[in-house]
């Protein structure tokens, strides 16, 4: 990217304010995850959830300063792409670490679309999962089309009702500790047989992907007013808020019910506000978690609409994928492009699975983007913006390698297909330039003949 490139006006609307930036991220980081990461975190950690939670904040957040750095030092969309094409000068690395946030993204989309149409939705209407799956993501695209200020004002309203169940969560327990109910000294307790050290590192592994989310802002920065100034402070501000509420979280699921008893439950959020006894009805959890699964989707195609968008501009993807409806200054095209391969994804695998190669991927494109710092340390701009100490991303790095050293072969085999897709398109997409080369070449000695 030339600085030409790097200056010149954008064609999407900015629309995002500091606040509306700061639910965005948070809305995201926050998602339905936590609804039954309690259990996970607590077959692990025991009695102990809120450590690992605190240690895979410390993690995120290593990486989140390299975000904000090369955010508000290249404010443009595309985000991690764009990072590796200034720092590597190679295309292919480029669009490989595109394609794999590109893929992460819209896995994560098609997995949400598969929650949202699963149990949660059957509890109010009893529709068919497949169909009801692809509607939800239409009525998805839909309101991304729209407009990014329309999406991120409903954000809004998404992550007021996820945080307020989580809250509630928070205040029926310190309620029912407060009537001399539960046991805080389990808060301290790990599994019987396990290693504190051991314990807490299985389970950051698993808490660590509670915070991945925030990566998503960095493909709106084009479209975030006074982005140096406000990214920062909204990233690290949603970071730490979505921090403090897991925990409180993790130290309430806790007091509140059994270790064991959490581990082998589907829905612990749910069993810890019965166990208080205060009579919640169980819909209302059962709405929240609703509202979270379709926030963290909208907050996903966005990103992956915007990621295609920054692709397509700089050439690594078809030039039609940058089309933007005229007067919502959307990019059209890549939303509808992302939403077919969404709903493509939704009938290849289970939640779980479609999950687990969500974070392989972004695991590469955050290794990618430590090391893009480095690189572009002594890269200036003209403009001010915000720098991280040096020791952050080398740390950064090598929490990424551990992370990924945890994962199993056969999710490395699906993230390797997906790979192996990118790379065939990329194949096609080369060619297709390198042919349209002389062809302009030949329409400018005409020009020049005439």
């Amino acid at each position: 990217m030339s600085t030409a490139q790097q200056s010149a006006p954008s064609k999407l609307k900015q629309g995002i304010t500091g606040p509306l930036l700061y639910l965005f991220i948070l809305g995201d980081v926050l998602g339905a995850g936590i609804y039954v990461l309690v259990g996970v975190v607590a077959g692990e950690a025991g009695g102990a959830i809120w450590v690992p939670l605190l240690v895979a904040l410390g993690l995120a957040l290593l990486t989140a300063g390299s975000y904000a750095e090369l955010v508000t030092k290249y404010p443009k969309a595309g985000g991690a792409a764009v990072f590796a094409e200034l720092a590597y000068r190679k295309p292919l690395i480029s669009f490989l670490v595109g394609f794999c946030m590109l893929a992460a993204g819209v896995t994560s989309a098609a997995g949400l679309a598969q929650a949202f149409s699963g149990a949660y939705l059957s509890a109010f209407i009893d529709v068919p999962a497949g169909p009801a799956s692809l509607v939800f993501l239409l009525l998805v695209a839909a309101l991304n089309a729209r407009g990014i200020r329309e999406s991120v004002r409903t954000n809004v309203v998404m992550t007021v009702v996820e945080v307020s169940g989580l809250v509630l969560v928070i205040v029926v327990v310190g309620l029912f500790l407060a009537q001399g109910n539960g046991d805080l000294s389990r808060v301290t307790q790990f599994p019987d047989g396990v290693g504190p050290a051991s314990a807490v590192l299985a389970a950051t592994l698993i808490a660590y992907y509670s915070f991945v989310g925030f990566e998503v802002s960095a493909n709106v920065a084009e479209e975030v007013k006074d982005v140096s100034r406000v990214f920062p402070r909204a990233l690290f501000g949603a970071l730490f808020t979505a921090g403090v509420v897991y925990v409180l979280i993790g130290l309430a699921a806790s007091a509140a019910v059994p270790a064991a008893d959490l581990a082998g439950s589907a829905s612990p959020l749910l069993d810890v506000v019965n166990a208080t006894g205060f009579g919640i009805p169980e819909w209302i959890f059962g709405l929240v978690a609703l509202i979270a699964v379709a926030n963290g989707s909208l907050l996903t195609m966005i990103m992956a609409s915007r990621l295609t968008y920054g692709m397509a501009e700089q050439g690594l993807l078809p030039s039609v994928l940058g089309r933007v409806l005229p007067n919502r200054r959307t990019p059209w095209v890549a939303i509808i492009a992302t939403t077919v391969a969404a709903m493509i994804l939704s009938s290849t695998g289970d939640l779980a699975s479609l999950a687990e190669t969500v974070v392989v991927l972004l695991l590469f494109v955050f290794l990618s983007t430590n090391i893009a710092v480095l690189v572009l340390r002594k890269d200036r701009v003209d403009h001010q913006h915000f720098q991280i100490p040096v020791i952050f991303p080398y740390l950064a790095i090598a929490s990424c390698v551990l992370l990924m050293t945890q994962q199993s072969a056969d999710i490395w085999l699906r993230a390797g297909i997906l790979v192996a897709i990118g790379l065939v398109l990329y194949a096609i997409q080369h060619r297709t330039t390198r042919r349209s080369a002389p062809d302009r070449t030949a329409d400018s000695d005409r020009e020049v003949k005439h």
